[in-house]
């Protein structure tokens, strides 16, 4: 668990190793969230970078026979 400080502008520093392990580059931009006590930073992904990603997904689903 990393631990950073808030500066006197309320801004926060992301740890090297969460930056390099998501990837975040600058001028990323981060979806913010409050959830309970906590605050939440989720990265936001350019549609085209998301191009592919369900490649070889299995669409077969079984179907209830009223729904059909």
């Amino acid at each position: 668990m990393k631990t950073v400080a808030i500066s006197p502008k309320f801004q926060v520093v992301i740890p090297r190793e969460l930056r390099k392990s998501m990837d975040i580059q600058p001028g990323a931009k981060l979806q913010v969230l409050q959830y309970e006590n906590r605050i939440e930073l989720i990265p936001l992904k350019r549609p085209k970078s998301l191009r592919g990603f369900l490649k070889g997904i299995d669409t077969n689903v079984d179907r209830e026979l009223e729904r059909i």
